[in-house]
């Protein structure tokens, strides 16, 4: 029989990865967090914790805090568009659209436009629901201060989320029309099921070739869809959950290529998200449970 110690963390395992990977955008640096935060949680002394969840969160919480500093600055030399590392997702994320939405590529992508201290304010507050007690010790500030940083950042978010929760359906229909147009590299199809201002985002981490900088546009996206999809011989795409929402994977010779998420706005796809970086491609085998 599992120790106290090893039981509440299994018990919140979940939680805390998920916590650790809305604040990261990585699985394997979120990862990494739980790592550490084991480590400082077997050296607790159980008997003096009143809530253990609160406390996992808070040591989650700032072990992700800290790295998400680091990362910042090797991201300054990041080459290309950064995208979040890809997850699949299990069918009862998508199930919780709340939850599917929050972990999508786009939020993911208005997540990084916050600072670190915002983005776990954010997080902690407006996905989980925790107190500003909790979340004042969690990321060291008083709750008056905490209560202002999370004013700010649901004003920052509000100005540039995606433009309403959209469902795994009606994605899932959207994708299924751009699915069978990619693998044609029809040009008119591309264009029927593009918004107009469909935005492409290409992430080669500077290992493999992608775009380097956001293509905008539906004539522009379609036709380099057209070119860089079209010709499927010898490649296959599948469907697949990602991030709580249908997505399409692009395997060759076996391996997978390109994850392409995307978004969907009143049945048009208006966001891209194709990962190729084969970093972050390397645990996509592994479907990864994300919970409250």
């Amino acid at each position: 029989m599992a120790d106290p110690a090893t039981e509440a963390f299994l018990a919140h395992r979940n939680l805390l990865f998920t916590v650790a990977y809305q604040l990261l955008g990585s699985a394997a640096d979120a990862e990494d967090v739980l790592q550490e935060t084991w480590l400082r949680w077997v050296g607790v002394d159980l008997a003096a914790v009143r809530d253990r969840r609160a406390y996992l969160v808070r040591i989650t919480t700032r072990q992700a805090l800290m790295r998400l500093r680091a990362l910042g600055r090797r991201k300054e030399s990041y080459v290309g568009p950064w995208l979040p590392e890809p997850l699949l997702t299990t069918p009862d994320v998508a199930e919780d659209v709340e939850l599917a939405d929050s972990v999508s590529m786009a939020m993911l992508l208005v997540l990084e436009t916050l600072g670190p201290a915002e983005r776990a304010v954010f997080v902690l507050r407006e996905v989980f629901d925790l107190g500003y007690d909790e979340i004042a010790e969690a990321v060291g500030k008083n709750p008056a201060a905490v209560r202002q940083i999370a004013h700010r950042a649901r004003s920052h978010v509000a100005a540039r989320r995606p433009r309403g929760a959209v469902s795994p359906a009606a994605t899932r229909d959207a994708l299924e029309a751009f699915r069978r147009a990619a693998e044609t590299g029809d040009l008119r199809e591309l264009l029927d099921v593009l918004a107009p201002d469909v935005v492409f985002l290409g992430d080669g981490g500077g290992v493999v070739q992608a775009v380097l900088s956001p293509v905008s546009g539906a004539e522009d996206v379609a036709r380099l869809l057209a070119a860089g999809l079209g010709n499927l011989a010898a490649g296959t795409l599948e469907a697949a959950q990602v991030n709580g929402f249908p997505a399409l994977i692009l395997r060759r010779g076996g391996e997978v290529d390109t994850v392409v998420a995307v978004r969907v706005d009143d049945g048009l796809v208006t966001g891209l998200y194709a990962v190729r970086n084969p970093e972050k491609l390397s645990r996509l085998d592994e479907a990864t449970a994300l919970c409250r």
